[in-house]
């Protein structure tokens, strides 16, 4: 059984990487570390003790795998929990965190050919992918980061000591783009026209195993459309998303009851069977929190992939999605905070 219960966790240390991002680490009690082990590239999501509106947001593990639990935080503007955790969370202190999650991961014992592509906060699973990817003797990482500022770039020291630790087997390339460099060929944004550039000057394309994108939806989007063009197969290509600025989170809404259509939905989570009627127009996730409030979920706007269940009968109609991969969509996973129902009866299942 899949443990998906939040935990109270005393943060253990907090690093400052910049003005408005740290780096959180957790202790772990001896009777939850199998429940916490993660695979490099997952996330962890937080909400604060007892928060009666149940804020919760998804980060991404920056730390190697073995290691403790850390998360790299950047402040939203305007965002509830980012500013709680950067500003005023404080060592010693309990954070209420569920088990890691997420498929944003590689097959770290293969080692290979790794490209990572990532933009601003996107470096946090990065990191935690290159150092866990490099303990592997012969596995060969490039890493082009883009900014907008040196003062801006997260985990600058600790990705200069990886370079430093395997100068031959990692390549590190940093893009800054509100402030100038020597070489105007690393100054501006990663977007298409740059990656064209970068692209064949730095990288040996058909010789790369897997890519690795993450940043804001232009940036990965961009990268996609290259790496096509270039031929790469899908199933090579990887991306996560930390923020989609064009379409946030749908806004909360109050339960309308049941009128007119609906489907009956059944979910499956831990093993348990629930059975609720989701009106016509309702996500999955909103109709069957009524009777499941311990569903797990996140951002609740398509990104984070947190609330990923199978449909195991039924049909339904996803709005967007930008965290589930081609072989996990033709696995028949779908996020729930997306899906309409459109079928009279839907099944899916959490416990996959």
């Amino acid at each position: 059984m899949v443990v998906r219960d939040f935990h109270p966790l005393r943060v253990a240390a907090i690093e400052r990487l910049c003005d408005d991002a740290v780096a959180v680490t957790f202790d772990v009690p001896a009777e939850l570390a199998a429940a916490y082990a993660f695979r490099a590239g997952q996330s962890l999501t937080v909400r604060r003790p007892a928060d009666p509106d149940d804020e919760r947001r998804s980060y991404s593990i920056c730390a190697p795998v073995g290691a403790r639990p850390r998360i790299g935080v950047r402040e939203v503007p305007g965002g509830i929990v980012s500013a709680w955790l950067v500003r005023d969370l404080r060592v010693g202190d309990a954070v209420e965190v569920a088990p890691p999650s997420g498929s944003f991961t590689p097959d770290v014992d293969a080692g290979g050919r790794h490209v990572m592509i990532a933009a601003g906060s996107g470096i946090t699973p990065v990191l935690s992918i290159a150092a866990s990817l490099l303990r592997v003797p012969g596995a060969q990482v490039s890493i082009l980061y883009g900014n907008r500022r040196a003062d801006t770039v997260m985990f600058a020291e600790e990705l200069a000591d990886l370079k430093d630790t395997h100068p031959s087997r990692l390549e590190l390339v940093h893009l800054l783009s509100r402030e100038a460099r020597e070489v105007d060929l690393l100054s501006g944004r990663l977007d298409a026209d740059k990656l064209r550039t970068l692209l064949p000057m730095l990288i040996d394309v058909a010789a790369v195993d897997h890519w690795w994108l993450c940043g804001p939806f232009g940036m990965v989007t961009d990268a996609i459309d290259v790496l096509q063009e270039r031929g790469v197969p899908a199933e090579r290509i990887h991306r996560e998303l930390f923020w989609v600025d064009e379409m946030p989170p749908e806004p909360r809404r109050e339960d309308r009851g049941i009128e007119g259509p609906s489907s009956e939905v059944t979910v499956v989570l831990d093993g348990r069977a629930s059975t609720v009627t989701v009106a016509e127009g309702d996500t999955v996730l909103e109709g069957a929190q009524r009777v499941r409030p311990d569903l797990p979920f996140a951002c609740k706007g398509g990104v984070c992939g947190t609330c990923r269940a199978r449909v195991t009968e039924g049909e339904v109609t996803m709005r967007r999605n930008f965290a589930l991969e081609p072989a996990e969509l033709a696995a028949g996973f779908v996020l729930t905070c997306q899906s309409l129902p459109a079928s009279p009866k839907l099944e899916v299942t959490f416990d996959e």
